[in-house]
């Protein structure tokens, strides 16, 4: 089984930060903590993610985006967008937001 380091972004760690200062964010809260437990543990291919390319942005060096569920059918549902690397074994969460 794949395993991945899981590296923030400054973005996607302040959104992280905002949705565990915010206790009527609890539910989301545990909704991306559990999407980025599977990035990690079981990597991108988990089903549940349904991890697919994102053509609206790009990573920090200019790598390919991923969006991988974190809630679904709910409106304005959190979506985790990622990208592999720096490093071997690494996903670099890019941002962390609900369904553009």
């Amino acid at each position: 089984m794949a395993q991945f380091h899981i590296r923030l972004t400054e973005p996607a760690g302040e959104t992280l930060a905002l949705l565990r200062k915010n206790r009527a964010e609890a539910k989301r809260l545990k909704a991306v903590q559990k999407t980025l437990g599977l990035l990690e543990r079981s990597g991108p291919r988990h089903p549940s993610l349904q991890s697919h390319k994102f053509a609206g942005m790009t990573g920090p060096k200019g790598e390919e985006v991923f969006e991988a569920y974190a809630e679904n059918r709910t409106p304005a549902a959190f979506r985790v967008f990622w990208c592999y690397g720096p490093d071997k074994d690494e996903i670099t969460i890019v941002a962390i937001t609900p369904h553009p």
